[in-house]
């Protein structure tokens, strides 16, 4: 119980031992809320390196059969499906990789898996597929319908979603009880390159292997052009114009789920401008051909430090604006506690460097930062509060690692126009956690183990995991019944009437909370 006993963990010093547990577990559970916060900001700085890497296109000069002249057309690297699948749901899912990979080179040599069990990615599931699902559904504008284009996709991800847990309900209860040889964690991290090449075969419609269900029309870029403005301010730069930005929807993005909106909409929308490409930027008449590398430099640079000023900035054109006083005040308090996170992450460089990637890798390091803090604060609260840890594994650790899912499939929901990709990263994320976030794992910790012992690795407290299975399995059907009624009457899986996309959320959130009480309450030996 709270109090009982003394925690002598910590996460700074020694000294929040002498702190009452009561007090520990509040100000453990602040930090908790604050790193959320920081993920969901740097998710959304992922997102756009993310659109920028998809976005990558290159020339292909074809022979015309009939004419026997050459066509130049531009095709684009990244099919979507694929991006989807790894950029997309692999990004979104590094905090559960990259913690359960440190875990498990902690524990090279141990014939026991590390404590970053099952039960937390069974959490993340849930997560995954109930909340983010109740959130999505009512993002879109009322009445705006948003529906899965490629629904043939969308089944076989969902297939591979579902056979990742009925996979890892074999392995440890079936064929070798608590214990994970090293084919079975071959087996595991393999079914992700055939997760890959399915989905590949029936986005090309291969015969014989895709189903043989229709494509309704899809746009041609990933995500909508936006409608953005310039503006230029002559400068002594060697008869060049200095280019004053402000990044795209910079300051949503940092906010992004929690953010106080005003209600001058025309205000909040004039102060976001859209800077063109490097490449527009340095191709125009007047430019001598070798000003090219220095111009590119410079707009770089500026783009860059524009991040550092905006970081540190606690009011904008916005707030300013506001007649409501008490409204500009929260605003300013709010944007207070979120300049560490803007400061921090101002680091990352700019999405135009090396078509996003860049960008892409450095958010992908700050987010398995934060969630390895969040794991550490987790682990804390379970401590001081004598909380099971599996309970925590559920709810706090499975939402906090969830987080960049939760805020990729949002943003997803808002900017795109079909529901793909906001859907997709939902189940391929839950296919990911299993076939790469404990499948590379159980391989590191069995590979060594055959080499050094000749031993399996072995599951410790797997118990109550078939029944967290099972939970699962009722409760998603659940959920999937439902997007598929909301596609025969309503059209499409996200958006509709706001009434009904409201009662679908709550019926998600429903079926969460079944689950985490169900399951709780399994292993704390209750039921």
């Amino acid at each position: 119980m709270l109090g009982d006993e003394k925690c002598d963990s910590y996460l700074l010093f020694y000294g929040e031992t002498a702190l009452g547990n009561g007090l520990r577990a509040f100000l453990y559970s602040l930090g908790l809320a604050y790193c959320f916060i920081g993920l969901s900001a740097i998710t959304a700085r992922f997102f756009r390196s993310m659109e920028n890497v998809v976005k990558h296109s290159r020339t292909v000069v074809e022979i015309d059969p009939h004419t026997n002249t050459e066509i130049i057309k531009q095709e684009k690297v990244w099919n979507y499906t694929i991006a989807d699948i790894t950029l997309l749901a692999f990004g979104t899912s590094f905090p559960q990789i990259s913690l359960a990979t440190i875990d498990a080179i902690q524990n090279i040599g141990n014939l026991y898996a590390g404590g970053l069990g099952p039960g937390t990615l069974v959490g993340s599931a849930a997560f995954d597929l109930f909340p983010i699902h109740a959130v999505c559904v009512v993002v879109p504008k009322a009445g705006e319908l948003k529906k899965i284009s490629d629904i043939g996709v969308w089944l076989v991800e969902l297939f591979w979603s579902f056979w990742a847990y009925a996979w890892l309900y074999i392995i440890l209860e079936v064929w070798t009880p608590n214990v994970v040889t090293l084919w079975e964690a071959l087996l595991t991290v393999l079914m992700y390159g055939l997760l890959l090449a399915h989905a590949y075969a029936q986005d090309k419609r291969w015969p014989y292997i895709s189903l043989p269900l229709s494509r309704s029309e899809r746009p041609d870029d990933w995500v909508p052009a936006e409608v953005a403005s310039v503006e230029y301010k002559d400068n002594a730069y060697d008869g060049y114009s200095q280019i004053h930005t402000v990044e795209d929807n910079e300051n949503k993005e940092i906010v992004d789920i929690f953010s106080i909106h005003s209600e001058n909409k025309e205000v909040a929308d004039s102060i976001y401008q859209k800077v063109p490409p490097v490449e527009d930027l340095v191709e125009t008449p007047n430019r001598p051909f070798q000003k090219e590398t220095n111009s590119e430099d410079l707009h770089l640079l500026q783009l860059w430090k524009t991040q550092f000023i905006d970081a540190i900035k606690l009011e904008n054109p916005e707030s300013r604006n506001l007649n409501n006083i008490y409204l500009r005040l929260a605003r300013i308090f709010w944007q207070s506690l979120l300049a560490p996170w803007r400061l921090l992450f101002a680091f990352v460089p700019p999405y135009h460097i090396a078509h996003g990637w860049i960008a892409f890798i450095c958010s992908l390091i700050f987010i398995s930062g934060i969630s390895y803090i969040v794991t550490k604060l987790t682990d804390l609260i379970s401590c001081v509060t004598g909380i099971d840890s599996y309970v925590i594994a559920f709810t706090a650790l499975a939402a906090g690692t969830s987080w960049p899912d939760l805020v990729a499939s949002k943003i997803a929901a808002e900017r795109q126009i079909t529901a793909d990709s906001a859907i997709a990263n939902i189940t391929c994320s839950n296919s990911v956690n299993i076939y790469v976030g404990i499948g590379v794992p159980w391989l590191i910790d069995t590979v060594y183990n055959f080499i050094a012992y000749g031993e399996p690795l072995r599951i410790e407290n797997a118990g109550g995991l078939s029944f967290s299975l099972l939970v699962f399995f009722c409760t998603s059907v659940g959920c999937i019944s439902v997007l598929v009624v909301r596609r025969l009457i309503l059209g499409a899986e996200l958006g509709g009437p706001r009434f009904w996309a409201w009662v679908t959320s709550a019926f998600f959130m429903l079926l969460w909370l079944i689950f985490v009480v169900l399951s709780s309450l399994r292993v704390s030996g209750i039921i």
